[in-house]
């Protein structure tokens, strides 16, 4: 995919695709360097776990370079959005929308008919970001959680 910037004259030709098992630490250190908030479920076993479970583990690539990522699943009922993650040097190029994009082609490919996007509120440029790319707050909804 051809992706232009619009601030510059920089170009960047950039690769979607599924996440190899030995890439697992390099996602791992993208999520850090992304700035996203540490979870029980960031271990190279949990995230070979996922890319071998039915999910799609989606990651961007630059110059063989991860620089961005995302997380799409149906569970049979809705699907999912995870973990959408873009290296800050790679930000405002279309990389996160281009993620969102093809998570949402894979799961409409799996019959998905409604999607929802796991956001925390303490990142407003993360809420803003899935207010752009079309997504709506859903009110009156909390989500619970526990670590077994």
């Amino acid at each position: 995919m051809d992706l232009s910037d619009n601030t510059n004259t920089l170009t960047y030709l950039f690769l979607i695709r599924e996440c190899r098992s030995e890439e697992a630490e390099a996602l791992l250190a993208l999520w850090q360097a992304a700035g996203t908030s540490p979870s029980v479920t960031d271990t190279i076993t949990d995230i070979q776990a996922a890319m071998s479970s039915s999910a799609s583990v989606l990651v961007v690539e630059v110059d063989q370079r991860i620089v961005g990522s995302l997380i799409a699943t149906f569970d049979g009922w809705r699907g999912n959005m995870y973990r959408i993650a873009v290296h800050p040097d790679y930000r405002r190029r279309g990389i996160g929308r281009a993620l969102v994009r093809e998570g949402e082609r894979r799961l409409v490919k799996l019959g998905v008919k409604r999607i929802t996007a796991l956001v925390e509120e303490k990142y407003p440029s993360a809420v803003a970001f899935w207010s752009n790319v079309g997504y709506e707050i859903e009110s009156g909804i909390v989500r619970f959680f526990r670590n077994p």
